[in-house]
């Protein structure tokens, strides 16, 4: 089995690009935090290259930058290719299967209280809601009658 989960911000802005046949892929890297501290009390990261084809690919260009956060799910996929100096060189990289938006870079530090959410993308006033402390079908009275000729059943 290979699988993989990554959460992560993006380490540079994705580059996008599309091959002959003009199928779109994407390229970026994404910087994961360790679950430890290293001796000096600091904590490191991985900094994991990541390949997105099609369609999300696109979608990665248009709407990610670098320090956005992101989940990723996968598989890793070695590759190797022949240098300019004639060396071969071996890639590893996540093949991303699924790209999940989940902040911008700033969105980390809003509070609550600003009036922008970090889902507030478009910067678009917030939508009306229905007021759920009063009662919705307090205009039509107490109680509903009805015969048993109207049921459907």
């Amino acid at each position: 089995m290979n699988k993989v989960i990554l959460i992560g911000r993006l380490t540079r802005d994705p580059e996008l690009r599309y091959t002959s046949s003009n199928v779109a892929t994407a390229s970026f890297s994404v910087a994961v935090d360790r679950n430890f501290t290293n001796q000096n009390g600091e904590r490191e990261a991985d900094f994991i290259n990541i390949v997105v084809w099609r369609k999300q690919a696109e979608n990665c260009k248009n709407y990610l930058t670098k320090g956005s956060q992101v989940a990723i799910e996968g598989r890793i996929q070695t590759r190797n290719y022949d240098g300019q100096d004639g060396k071969k060189v071996y890639v590893t990289e996540v093949v991303a299967d699924n790209v999940q938006f989940l902040g911008s870079k700033g969105a980390s530090s809003q509070s609550f209280g600003d009036s922008t959410t970090p889902y507030d993308f478009a910067g678009e006033p917030a939508k009306e809601t229905t007021d759920v402390s009063s009662d919705p079908f307090a205009d039509f009275g107490s109680s509903i009658e009805i015969s048993d000729d109207e049921l459907p059943f």
